[in-house]
């Protein structure tokens, strides 16, 4: 039997050559065997780390999560001014570019939408997070009269989350829009919501 900190390192082993194979493969066509050679392990050696790919699926979500969610509002944190903070927000939701295995199976999580309750659950949470993110840090900006919103701000909310969504989406994708187009494209939506990123952001 391994050791905790070995078994530990095993199982991100195993997650990130889930990652690896879900890019090559797609994750409506992933087995427990393509992850298996990605890895270089034969398919018991995962079994005995993980109880099938379900679970190996909801490990790699989860890792996509706190990216998206307890580490983004980490760095939002960070940030004193609403401004700041919705800069950081805008810019630690987006995929780094075309080859960010972790946020391109997020996005591709979303094929097993009504297949199965646990993934329909993970999905939901994520979108829960993106929301209330936003809905806080607008909510600072109007309470410190940074922001003067020009709609509903769940509305406001909503859409960030949408924009976020759709662009990645594209930039995972690798098609026409880069990162770069995305920045400046929600720039452009924040500061004709009333809620203007500051000087300097490098979004705008």
């Amino acid at each position: 039997m391994a050791r905790p900190s070995t078994q530990e390192q095993r199982r991100r082993e195993v997650v990130d050559a889930a990652l690896d194979a879900a890019a090559e493969h797609g994750l409506r066509n992933l087995s427990l065997t393509d992850v298996a050679n990605q890895a270089g392990v034969t398919r018991g050696a995962l079994l005995y780390y993980y109880e099938d790919l379900d679970a190996i699926l909801v490990e790699a979500h989860a890792a996509g999560m706190r990216r998206v969610g307890e580490e983004r509002e980490a760095l939002v944190a960070q940030a004193q001014r609403p401004a700041e903070q919705l800069a950081i927000a805008i810019r630690a939701g987006l995929p780094s570019g075309p080859d960010d295995a972790l946020m391109r199976l997020l996005y591709e999580f979303d094929v097993l939408a009504g297949k199965s309750p646990l993934h329909d659950e993970l999905v939901q949470r994520l979108y829960g997070e993106q929301l209330g993110l936003y809905r806080r840090i607008l909510q600072a900006g109007e309470d410190s009269a940074d922001f003067a919103l020009t709609g509903p701000l769940d509305d406001i909310a909503m859409n960030f989350v949408a924009l976020e969504d759709a662009y990645g989406l594209h930039i995972v994708a690798g098609g026409s829009i880069s990162v770069a187009d995305a920045e400046r494209a929600i720039a452009v939506f924040a500061r004709q919501a009333g809620a203007p990123l500051p000087d300097g952001a490098g979004l705008q």
